[in-house]
């Protein structure tokens, strides 16, 4: 069986990974360079990192929608369906007969920083943060598995911060602190991209696992092994673990750090101290930059397919939904065809019901790109008329990490109908198809 892992993805790369050899620091500096590429649709590989010789980093791996095709098998235009199809299927994960990610091993580390190299991504940064941690752990209850990414900010020796903001884990910590005892888990860093896109994936109380739901994503098992130090499985073929307990009852000030909201966001988090760090030998560690076109594609594959499917199932007419980039998921855009008016209300009700995080949705006809923000524009402009066509949600569940609900607190939605009215005056301008495909193969034979 072919190993599926992050060298094997970067191997299948070609042009489309920019290997760059000057060596750059993980303060401030990496964080720069995957800001200024990350328009590029191209994976970035650090071949030297400052202060950790034979160590290097990569980043923007998921940074457009091709290179999310590429991790699923598939291709843009079948990415999403792709996306829906797999996530609903599952691989149950296997024993590991070779474990790479032990081959070097630090317990009770007595400094963390000096064996990874912890990034520092912003100006007001208040340290070194993980974002890309894959954070493992078991209900201390059911038994049950649970995996999801969670930011870690580093408090100096072998203690982290961890923002658990989101179920599972926020649900096993707390049975886990009912019975007054620490949560074992296990932090993988340098998985496969499928493996991370399954992490993000959102599931009910009861499952699926997401180990099952991974191995379907990349088309082959999970390779799986005990950690050293905690109750913990762990992915065999990662680059890095870090092992560890979230102290029960221990609550301490996490932040600032620069979100994917685009602003600080401080908190009053739970608390890991390190057991153990084992990597391989020659380890490439991951970057995860906030607020850049890595996060939309991940909120896109994670929560936008999600909604789709969910309103497709309760509303007649449901074609599209884009999550709006740059908005960390609180804007989105939904096309539908033949949906009347008093339909796409009932949509928008639901919409911003249903997902949290949304805040700003716009609702079009299917003759407009939900992609192109100029089209979207071109709808609001064209077709909606504020007082007829605005609805406001007040009093609703604000989120934690959005800085105008004050951490979570009360917050209000707004919906936009910018569905076309009735008779030709609506109809949009076009060319006819057949000029279309003629000046396409008059302008490829020019290019030639």
């Amino acid at each position: 069986m072919a190993k599926v892992d992050l060298r094997s993805f970067l191997d299948g790369l070609g042009s489309d990974l920019l290997r760059l050899q000057e060596s750059v620091s993980p303060r401030h500096e990496v964080a720069a360079v995957l800001k200024q590429t990350q328009n590029s649709g191209r994976a970035v590989l650090f071949e030297q990192v400052a202060g950790f010789p034979g160590v290097r980093i990569v980043g923007n791996l998921l940074s457009s929608r091709g290179l999310a095709a590429r991790a699923l098998g598939t291709d843009e235009a079948h990415l999403i369906e792709t996306y829906v199809a797999k996530s609903v299927q599952g691989i149950a994960p296997v024993a590991a007969r070779e474990v790479p990610v032990q081959e070097v091993v630090h317990r009770q580390p007595a400094d963390v920083a000096a064996l990874l190299p912890l990034m520092t991504h912003h100006e007001k940064d208040a340290a070194p943060f993980l974002t890309c941690g894959m954070v493992l752990a078991r209900d201390p209850l059911s038994g049950m598995r649970g995996m999801g990414i969670h930011r870690m900010m580093f408090k100096g020796g072998r203690r982290f911060g961890i923002l658990l903001a989101n179920p599972p884990l926020t649900q096993y910590l707390a049975n886990a602190e009912k019975q007054g005892k620490p949560l074992d888990i296990a932090v993988a860093l340098g998985v496969d991209p499928a493996m991370f896109l399954a992490s993000v994936v959102k599931t009910g109380p009861l499952g699926p696992d997401k180990m099952d739901i991974a191995g379907s994503l990349r088309g082959a098992p999970v390779e799986l092994t005990r950690a050293l130090t905690v109750d913990v499985e762990v992915p065999a073929r990662a680059e890095v673990i870090i092992e560890g307990h979230v102290l029960p009852g221990v609550r301490e000030a996490e932040g600032p750090f620069g979100e994917n909201t685009g602003a600080y966001f401080t908190n009053n988090s739970p608390v890991i101290e390190v057991t153990a760090v084992t990597h391989r030998k020659d380890y490439i560690f991951p970057a995860l930059c906030p607020w850049t076109t890595e996060i939309d594609t991940l909120l896109s594959l994670a929560g936008g397919a999600e909604l789709l499917g969910q309103l497709k199932a309760l509303v007649r007419g449901v074609v599209d939904l884009e999550l709006v980039p740059g908005t960390c998921s609180f804007a989105a855009v939904i096309a539908v065809k033949d949906c009347p008016p008093h339909e796409v209300r009932r949509l928008i009700h639901l919409a911003l019901t249903l997902d949290r995080r949304l805040k700003v949705l716009t609702v079009v006809d299917d003759d407009v790109d939900i992609r192109d923000p100029r089209e979207v524009s071109w709808a609001m402009s064209t077709r909606f008329q504020p007082v007829r066509d605005t609805v406001i949600l007040g009093g609703m569940e604000g989120y934690i990490i959005d800085p105008s609900a004050g951490g979570g607190g009360s917050g209000s939605k707004i919906g936009f109908d910018a569905t076309r009215g009735a008779g030709d005056a609506f109809d949009k301008i076009a060319i006819p198809a057949a000029a279309v495909a003629r000046a396409k193969a008059v302008l490829d034979a020019a290019h030639k």
